[in-house]
């Protein structure tokens, strides 16, 4: 099968490549195998490929497939979505519980488009920062793959919600799923901005941090107010260091949400999150966010990681990698 295989960590993205490669091995008796029609990019991706995520230090070691998100048909013909390390590749073999069935209403590129972005922004808004109907939320990242699924969660359970971006047309975007103000983080002040826009200018009452601001993201919040941390791949690999005084000023809870590990080491939790953001769906709370340029084929996977790279991407930007295999509905023997 052809995958972007990483030998060895590259430091130029536009040297990845569509190589031949063996199909993945069956692990376990849980395994099942996907022929992926389409993949999704993170900054995750990003940094795996460059040997830059701390997960490359022992987990993520070359050789291996690049690629963590996916849609695709599974053995039994179904259309599945779900996660795993080798999605930038025709087919992967993962575990039964990392897949879900793509919803009725919805294509395969927008289930991939969602992935698990949905579960771990409503496990981190819901299940730990405790957000509640009434509050204001901070959301940093706002125009990502994590941000835009935290901005209608947030908007799904009556929260004002302020989302914090990088330019006019990803303003205009998160405004269009439900913000209600919207913030130029390449402004000066910007925070001071935030907390002209809450009641009393006192601040927020809960900061989402997808990126990894969490000193700027304390500035706007509220005395007593939470914080979690669900990401900060976006910075490149430079993890940010917290001043702890600014915690003990504001007297503020300042949570980290690790969705993976949440899921080895608290399997039924997880399995509620994922039935709380699935219900949202199901009632039509949930618009899958997919980037406009079309990417066709694992050879555009190094020309979406670079448009990834240089911020123009918002929501998820998606790689087609079989269009023709949403619409099989029985799996190749």
């Amino acid at each position: 099968m052809k995958a972007i295989l990483i030998d060895a960590f590259v430091s130029n993205l536009s040297d990845l490549r569509p190589q031949n490669t063996k199909p993945p091995p069956r692990k376990s008796e849980n395994d099942v195998e996907i022929r992926i029609t389409h993949a999704a990019l993170s900054h995750v991706d990003m940094l795996y490929a460059q040997g830059l995520h701390q997960n490359n230090r022992r987990h993520v070691v070359p050789p291996f497939i690049l690629g963590t998100e996916f849609a695709g048909i599974d053995e039994s013909g179904r259309r599945v979505f779900g996660g795993g390390l080798g999605s930038f590749a025709e087919t992967i073999r993962v575990d039964s519980s990392s897949t879900r069935l793509v919803p009725n209403h919805w294509t395969n590129a927008e289930a991939c488009a969602v992935g698990a972005s949905g579960a771990v922004s409503y496990g981190a808004l819901i299940s730990v920062a405790n957000l509640k109907a009434g509050e204001t939320v901070l959301i940093l990242g706002a125009s990502g793959g994590l941000g835009v699924m935290a901005i209608q969660i947030a908007k799904a359970i009556g929260v004002k919600v302020i989302a914090v971006v990088g330019d006019e047309e990803k303003g205009e975007m998160v405004r269009g799923i439900g913000a209600d103000e919207v913030v130029d983080y390449r402004r000066e002040g910007w925070e001071e901005r935030v907390m002209r826009l809450t009641e009393g200018e006192e601040g927020v009452d809960v900061v989402y941090d997808g990126v990894g601001a969490v000193e700027s993201g304390i500035k706007c919040l509220k005395y007593r107010g939470r914080l979690v941390v669900v990401g900060f791949a976006g910075r490149g690999g430079d993890i940010e260091k917290v001043r702890a005084n600014r915690v003990l000023l504001k007297s503020v809870a300042v949570y980290g949400y690790r969705f993976g590990e949440d899921g080895r080491r608290f399997p039924e939790r997880t399995k509620q999150v994922w039935d709380g953001f699935m219900k949202m769906v199901d009632q039509g709370k949930i618009k899958p966010v997919i980037y406009k340029k079309k990417y066709e084929g694992l050879r555009d996977v190094s020309e979406a990681l670079l448009d990834l790279k240089e911020r123009r991407t918002w929501g998820r930007a998606i790689v087609t990698i079989n269009g023709h295999g949403e619409t099989e509905v029985a799996p190749k023997l």
